[in-house]
């Protein structure tokens, strides 16, 4: 430390800087390391900063304090961004059912800290820092720490505690998660979920013989149902083509319908009978099933199209196109009129090639434009999900409000930015690479200030008796809790396992167990699951850390 103070003649913003990427390279480095097939990946940058820590390693307290905030901000905002096209979808479709599961992770981890506490030589201060660790919810630990300075009670135990039981409630969600996939898994369990929670839209082919339906246009069919579908593809005396809303139906064609997967049934029922063809298989050629016609994924990349409806665009009557589909951030979801468009969408249309052209023009496809960086969003948005982390609740009963903080704000703020910016004419778009950047380096960054300030004292608690007894019952808050509530989610209530894992990262407010649990999974599904449950597991746990010191006390 002294050879970096002198080389850069004690300055100590350029030290503070070259400290904390040397922890960041080295974690990361030694992250890749696979273990039996297992890797902690960016969570090492926390041991190594622990460990730069005890051997002496420090940055001024005031830098460290805001590389911390700064990467925590950073981390989850572009995390609420990415989920947030699909997150409102989500909780229509699973979110209740996620979130009860996520609410009992915290009830069974709770009861089991308060009842902890009654265990001769812990008290109840103490075993709310060991929760905050074992769940790593340090806003909890704030609130915790907060709550006791306003009793005139001493609020330093908490922090070492918690700081104590951090590792292992990183390590121990990571263990419950490995634990689940080798034990209680099931085929079934990996398998995409059969509710719509990540991919919104099914196609089914079906063979129309409803004597009701045999003479009307695809229009007045629609006005017959209550649920929404597409019909892309229509076959007619062994001719396929691309219908329009005045196509008539006749009896014996076949109809390639898209439409939610818990509305097959109705529109079977509706429309005749169903063919067991699979169309949802990711190698189906659609360009092979008739020479004329061609499929193609056009983005979006126009400015003037974000935030309007794909009705307003007339394409089908312009073109003689059908889409059929729109993938956004990796969701699926069903072409209606209503549906507003966002630059970066995948549009899947179809139709003969030259109108496909035609239509890939209107919408932009220069995938180039969308390389450049719209860094306004990403500041408005950190600014605005600060003030709203900052703003006091008040509760009936409590003496002190409760506040969003930094984790809690700017989160709520990505989603929403992503879901509606559009609404407010902000261009939220960013490459998958891109977002991964800024999501790894405010990860990275929180972790190894975390670490470094835990660091000193970490290992000498640690090996005390009472530090000893903190990490016991620190892993077993992490450990029960989700491998009883995983078991329950996946046998019981039919929850797939990446979406188990991500509500149980979201449960703990784990983001170092979800990016483990994202390298199992194909697709969103784990980071769509815990920004579903993490907003309201992270109020509920500030919550519960103040009203049981309030009460308890």
């Amino acid at each position: 430390m002294e050879f970096l103070e002198s080389l850069f003649d004690g300055k100590i913003d350029m030290t503070a800087i070259v400290v904390l990427s040397l922890i960041c390279a080295v974690g990361m480095a030694l992250g890749k390391v696979h273990i039996r097939g297992v890797s902690l990946g960016v969570t090492f940058v926390f041991f190594t900063g622990i460990l730069a820590g005890h051997l002496g390693l420090s940055i001024d307290p005031t830098i460290l304090t805001f590389a911390q905030n700064f990467g925590l901000v950073l981390f989850v905002y572009a995390l609420g961004v990415q989920v947030g096209p699909g997150f409102f979808s989500a909780f229509r479709n699973n979110g209740i059912r996620l979130n009860a599961l996520g609410l009992m992770v915290i009830i069974l981890g709770t009861a089991m800290a308060v009842a902890f506490s009654f265990l001769p030589g812990m008290s109840l201060p103490d075993m709310m820092g060991v929760l905050s660790g074992a769940v790593t919810n340090t806003p909890a630990l704030a609130a915790a720490q907060q709550t006791l300075a306003q009793m005139d009670l001493d609020a330093t135990t908490p922090a070492l505690s918690c700081a104590v039981t951090y590792p292992l409630g990183v390590v121990g969600v990571i263990l419950a998660i490995i634990v689940m996939r080798r034990f209680m898994v099931r085929p079934v369990d990996m398998a995409a979920p059969q509710a719509e929670h990540v991919n919104n839209t099914y196609i089914v082919s079906i063979v129309a013989d409803n004597p009701g339906i045999i003479g009307h246009n695809l229009r007045k069919i629609s006005e017959f149902s209550h649920v929404q579908f597409v019909v892309s593809r229509i076959w007619h005396n062994g001719r396929v083509s691309v219908p329009s809303p005045d196509t008539v139906v006749e009896q014996g064609d076949r109809l390639l319908v898209i439409t939610s997967r818990r509305d097959v049934e109705t529109l079977e029922a509706l429309i005749g009978r169903r063919e067991q063809t699979d169309w949802n298989r990711s190698d189906v050629d659609w360009n092979s099933i008739d020479p004329t016609l061609v499929s193609r994924s056009i983005i979006v990349t126009r400015a003037d199209i974000n935030g309007r409806s794909l009705g307003s665009l007339h394409l089908r009557n312009s073109y003689g196109i059908n889409i059929s589909r729109i993938v956004r951030s990796g969701v699926v979801l069903l072409a209606t009129p209503d549906l507003v468009l966002q630059l970066g969408d995948r549009v899947v249309v179809v139709g003969e090639a030259s109108a496909v052209d035609k239509a890939a023009e209107t919408l932009g496809n220069a995938e180039r434009d969308l390389n450049e960086p719209h860094l306004p969003a990403i500041f408005i948005g950190l600014i605005v999900g600060l003030i709203i982390g900052a703003i006091p609740i008040a509760l009936p009963g409590m003496s002190s409000p409760l506040k969003l903080g930094l984790a809690g704000g700017p989160i709520i703020v990505g989603i929403l930015i992503g879901a509606f910016g559009y609404r407010l004419h902000l261009v939220t778009y960013a490459t998958q690479s891109a977002n991964l950047m800024l999501r790894a380096l405010g990860l990275s960054l929180y972790l190894a200030c975390l670490g470094l300030s835990a660091g000193p004292t970490f290992f000498d608690a640690a090996i005390s008796s009472t530090g000893a007894t903190w990490v016991a019952l620190g892993f077993a808050i992490t450990l029960l809790p989700t491998l009883a509530v995983g078991y329950y989610a996946m046998r019981r209530r039919r929850v797939d396992f990446a979406s188990t894992c991500g509500m149980l990262c979201g449960a703990m407010a784990n983001p170092m167990a979800l990016t483990y649990a994202n390298e199992l999974s194909d697709g969103d599904r784990p980071s769509i699951a815990y920004t579903t449950v993490y907003p309201l597991a992270m109020f509920v746990r500030v919550l519960l850390a103040q009203l049981i010191l309030m009460i308890l006390m």
